[in-house]
């Protein structure tokens, strides 16, 4: 790679990077933070004795300071003598009382707010893997793959703290908080109002800081999704960083990617560990004036020492959950840089629509009709113009011209995975997008050259294309497509493990199961696109042999740039930047001594 090579790629990343910047720029968003908690409602009705564990919990630990303020003026205090002591026991028997009481309460609601906490994630995840599988490919053109994964995993997972303890939290902290609140102010107005009187400037100090935490925490997470972008883009890409002896380069470019997320990283943990300060220096001012202020009272005789205790008891009770409620805000912070990223793609309609009354395909015979298509992937760039086409049921058709010329786009407009810009797709006379998307490509089987192979075994790979196929049917398609043998002599046979993407096998290999695959579905439209591309001439001749019989009352259509593989069809459409520039038969076209002619010399020139 060259030096300006590696600028560019530097350069576009930063670009990318500046892209994703402007999105913390957005305000937070309290209506998105309700909408979050929308997956919580299904589990209201188990959350109430939740709740009410915790408002017991934080009663009987209000109880406490004011058992200690008895204890002190009613049996610890001198005049009361040796008649004290029964007193005394009595009240520690009802702080013991309500200490296991709160254990109880507080280990049934930890309990059950986990498991809770990892339903709503559980729920969310789903939500999510269920609309990301719906968007149409123009999502996927312009996203990587891992900007995509970490939306699923780590933007998910930041959120698992919010709804297994926050939530909870929360509330019993507000509820402790007003509750303390109502004690000092009413036993003794003024000096509640004392000791409270540095609240205001905590929260006028803490306040600066959230919006620089908030911006802090977005920008971890984006650091972090384009880290997993590179990860994924640089595992798949292993080979070709290997054969080109790129991984010094390549460890460079991550290791500063690396150091740019750690920096991030400990900027906004820094903010956020900013809080505890804050509220420690606030708590000693608070505390200061308690016992200043509360001398000067007992002195007076307004309050007893053991008021004084139970208000230093209570003080210390009331920084504890506001300490709490800064940490919680740190989380709601972190949860609302995710939720952002989530939401964004949850909102993401597919540009691919089905329509509400949209309607069953009903079983096709076959017939396919391209009416005037007009496509553009970007836009001002047309890579269809104005194809029409028209294919009668049964017949093979082979697409062919040079890379570019629109041959993929048509197949991709026939399946559905874009719409046209105009122009219309019939099949049997019914254009396409007034049915379900999954009656279409139910009755469609596709090939691909580069074709995927799952983890898991050989028969269910095969078995994807239909999966209440039986074992039987499997190895029928197996054979159709000489696919069996190279399997019988694996391992375990149909039972062989193969690992993701299929490493394990040869490219032609895994190009049988792709056909056995796509026969195994009995499509009505068959797709073959470069689908003999990875296969050696004595395997592909074999196949040609099985693909006669197997084609025979299936509309297919096929992609080839080896001609020799195509000359059978029944008719072929020679295309050249997205116009058809000729259509026919192999031997017609051949005698015309245009465009198709001249590829055919072409190949035989380069054999």
């Amino acid at each position: 790679m060259s030096a300006s090579s590696k600028g560019s790629a530097i350069n576009k990343n930063e670009r990318f990077v500046y892209q994703d910047d402007e999105l913390i720029e957005k305000p937070f968003n309290w209506g998105q933070l309700r909408r979050l908690f929308t997956y919580m409602k299904p589990y209201m009705r188990q959350l109430s004795p939740v709740i009410a564990m915790m408002i017991l919990g934080t009663l009987t630990r209000l109880g406490v300071p004011a058992l200690v303020i008895l204890a002190i003026d009613e049996a610890i205090s001198p005049e009361n003598g040796e008649s004290s002591i029964p007193k005394l026991l009595l009240f520690a028997g009802l702080m013991l009382l309500l200490y296991i009481i709160q254990w109880a309460s507080n280990t049934y609601r930890i309990k059950y707010t986990n498991i809770i906490g990892q339903k709503v994630i559980y729920d969310l995840r789903k939500h999510l893997f269920q609309h990301i599988q719906k968007l149409s490919f123009r999502f996927y053109d312009k996203r990587p793959a891992g900007s995509v994964l970490v939306r699923v995993t780590n933007d998910v997972n930041s959120l698992q703290d919010l709804f297994t303890n926050g939530v909870v939290n929360l509330l019993m902290d507000c509820v402790q908080l007003l509750g303390i609140v109502i004690i000092l102010l009413v036993w003794n107005f003024k000096l509640g109002l004392a000791v409270m009187i540095t609240v205001p400037l905590m929260f006028l100090v803490s306040s600066s800081l959230r919006k620089r935490i908030r911006f802090a925490w977005q920008d971890v997470r984006i650091k972090q999704s384009r880290i997993n972008a590179h990860l994924n883009e640089s595992i798949q890409g292993m080979k070709v960083t290997q054969a080109y002896v790129q991984e010094k380069d390549n460890m460079g470019f991550f290791t500063k990617m690396n150091g740019v997320n750690m920096k991030s990283w400990d900027r906004a943990s820094a903010l956020n560990q900013t809080f505890g300060p804050v509220i420690e220096i606030t708590a000693a001012i608070g505390t200061f004036i308690l016992f200043w202020y509360g001398a000067h009272l007992i002195q007076q005789d307004v309050i007893t020492v053991g008021l004084l205790v139970g208000y230093a008891n209570y003080i210390g009770n009331f920084w504890e959950p506001i300490n709490r409620l800064g940490q919680m805000y740190s989380q709601l912070l972190i949860a609302m840089a995710s939720s952002e990223r989530i939401f964004e793609f949850i909102d993401e309609e597919p540009t691919v629509a089905e329509l509400k009354e949209a309607k069953p395909l009903p079983k096709i015979k076959g017939d396919v009709k391209f009416d005037q298509l007009v496509f553009e992937y970007e836009k001002g760039r047309p890579a269809l113009k104005g194809v029409t086409i028209d294919v009668k049921a049964g017949q093979s058709i082979a697409l062919v011209g040079h890379t570019g010329s629109g041959k993929s786009t048509i197949i991709n407009l026939l399946c559905r995975f874009y719409d046209p810009v105009q122009g219309r797709v019939l099949i049997d006379g019914i254009d396409i997008r007034d049915v379900s998307i999954e009656s279409l490509r139910s009755q469609v089987g596709i090939v691909l050259q580069d074709t995927f192979i799952f983890a898991g075994t050989i028969r269910d790979n095969i078995r994807y294309g239909r999966l209440d196929a039986t074992d039987a049917e499997i190895v029928k398609a197996a054979q159709a497509v000489n696919a069996h043998d190279f399997i019988m002599n694996l391992p375990d046979g149909y039972d062989t493990q193969v690992e993701e993407r299929g490493n394990v096998l040869s490219m032609g290999q895994r190009q049988l199961l792709s056909f056995a695959r796509a026969l195994l579905a009995d499509p009505r439209i068959l797709i073959l696109d470069e689908a003999t591309a990875s296969i050696d001439t004595e395997t592909e001749l074999k196949i040609q042999e099985a693909l006669k019989a197997l084609l025979a009352g299936r509309t297919s259509f096929m992609i080839a740039h080896r001609l020799s593989t195509i000359r059978h069809a029944d008719e072929i459409i020679v295309l050249d930047h997205g116009r058809i520039v000729e259509q026919g038969n192999h031997d017609a076209l051949i005698a015309k001594r245009g465009v198709y002619n001249g590829l055919i010399e072409a190949q035989y020139r380069f054999l």
